[in-house]
This record gives structure tokens, sequence and C-alpha cells, in this order.
């Protein structure tokens, strides 16, 4: 009954959205280098580890679950002078998941080889929590380190520093 109703605005909606997101998408067109660079250090800001007064953070190590962060992440320390061969990853996934398949997925999503990957860590599975990531969709979090990279995490912090001054109060 839902559907017989609201099934046509349905469609109308979605067709709408598709045409927001297809202009959306052409207007970023190809990113420059500087446009890249921005966006990779906030979203590092975003999802990477950062340091505390009680934990200094020697290097640049960024977990996601997103195929598409990650990508970004990793042109980012690209363009950053990081050589991608040089990182190391590991999966971050729950012990109720098929954790062979999910890095098998990540490995070619990055182009590595899979034994190039670490040992994954092993989340503890709680069965009265309210996960929705489950089944053969759910691929974990991947963690990217970028060793010796404790100059190119204080880059970072000078890059946030100019974003954040850049929106300073006129």
């Amino acid at each position: 009954m839902t559907d017989a109703r609201w099934g046509e605005y349905r469609e109308a909606r979605d067709a709408m959205e598709a045409g927001i997101r297809d202009k959306a998408t052409g207007w970023v067109g190809r990113l420059k280098e500087r446009e890249l660079v921005i966006a990779g250090a906030v979203a590092y800001w975003c999802e990477g580890s950062k340091s505390k007064p009680w934990r200094e953070q020697p290097v640049l190590e960024f977990i996601n679950s997103d195929p598409g962060l990650i990508e970004i992440f990793l042109r980012f320390v690209e363009a950053m002078g990081a050589d991608r061969r040089r990182l190391t990853y590991r999966l971050s996934i729950h012990e109720s998941a098929d954790a062979s398949a999910a890095g098998r997925w990540w490995a070619e999503r990055i182009g590595i080889d899979v034994a190039d990957m670490r040992r994954p860590t092993i989340k503890k599975h709680k069965p009265t929590g309210n996960r929705r990531n489950k089944g053969d969709e759910y691929r974990g979090c991947l963690v990217i380190t970028v060793p010796r990279s404790r100059r190119l995490y204080v880059r970072v912090e000078g890059l946030m520093a100019g974003i954040f001054a850049s929106l300073a109060p006129r």
C-alpha cells in the first residue's frame, strides 16, 4: 500500500537527487595538487591519529572504512612525498566477520599484495550491541601507517593551522 501511494513521489525524488549529485560531481572536476593536499590534510585531521598532551603522535596513522577516503589519503601522502610501497596496512575488523575475505578485498582495492598486509586486529563481538555493519558488505576498517613520518605529521599540523587561520573572522 505504501509503495502504491508513494512510489511515484520516490521515483521523482530519486531522479531529482541524481541530477543534483551529477551536477555536484561535475563541479568538482579534476583536483589540482594544492586542492588534494588540503583535502587530504582535512581528511587526516578528521580520521587520523593526532598528538595529545598525554600522548605524542610520532607518525601519520589513518583509519577508515570508506574506500574513497582511503584513496584520498593515499594520494595525499604521495603528493607529500611518501612512497605508497613503504606504507604499512592492517585491517581492523570484528571477529564475527570474514577477515581473510576483507583483507583480500582491501588489498585489491588499494593495489597491494594481500601478503603485504599486516596481521589484522580482531575486535571482540558484542552480541547485545546495535551494530548494523554486518554481512558480506562489511569489510572492517583499513589502518594505514606512514613509517618515519614525524616531519610529515608536523607539516599536517601546519597545514591545518593555515586552514584554520584562513577561516578567522575578518
